[in-house]
């Protein structure tokens, strides 16, 4: 007798198990380790797959970015379309420590993130530049060096 085939759980069962422990204080323990050295001022994170999927998993780190210590602001410099302010809101995110901002006119998304990144205003700068030259990484860096803040691209695939 041939017992029938039961599909089994897809995996993403086991990434919202593993995306619910908080990741962003194991990444801080390892940032802010007794070594000494500086944390780099810019970190870039790609996902893949369908957009909602990598909604979910970037979920709980703007979420901890948005709870985090310091007093300055966590900026969204032109996200894609469906993080909406109900997006925020269902991901429980801390709505009154985020600036959504768009670039206006001429200004490009990487001059809108650059300047939010000198003024200093946000802790961490959070763009979705794709592709992201040499150049403009360097730009990021040097901004963030100045307002003494993070930036976090990340890259949608």
């Amino acid at each position: 007798m041939q017992i029938p085939y039961t599909p089994q759980h897809t995996q993403l069962p086991l990434f919202e198990a593993f995306m619910a422990q908080p990741l962003v204080p194991a990444l801080k323990e390892v940032i802010e380790s007794p070594w000494g050295v500086e944390p780099e001022p810019f970190s870039e994170l790609s996902l893949r797959g369908a957009a909602g999927n990598c909604l979910n998993l970037l979920a709980p780190i703007l979420r901890e970015l948005s709870q985090d210590q310091d007093a300055r602001w966590l900026t969204l410099i032109a996200p894609p379309a469906s993080v909406t302010q109900a997006w925020l809101r269902d991901a429980g995110l801390n709505r009154e420590r985020i600036l959504l901002l768009q670039p206006r006119g001429t200004q490009s998304a990487l001059q809108l993130t650059c300047e939010a990144l000198r003024l200093g205003r946000s802790h961490t700068v959070v763009s979705w530049l794709n592709p992201l030259s040499t150049s403009a990484r360097q730009q990021l860096i040097s901004a963030a060096r100045t307002g003494d803040a993070q930036s976090l691209n990340i890259r949608l695939g």
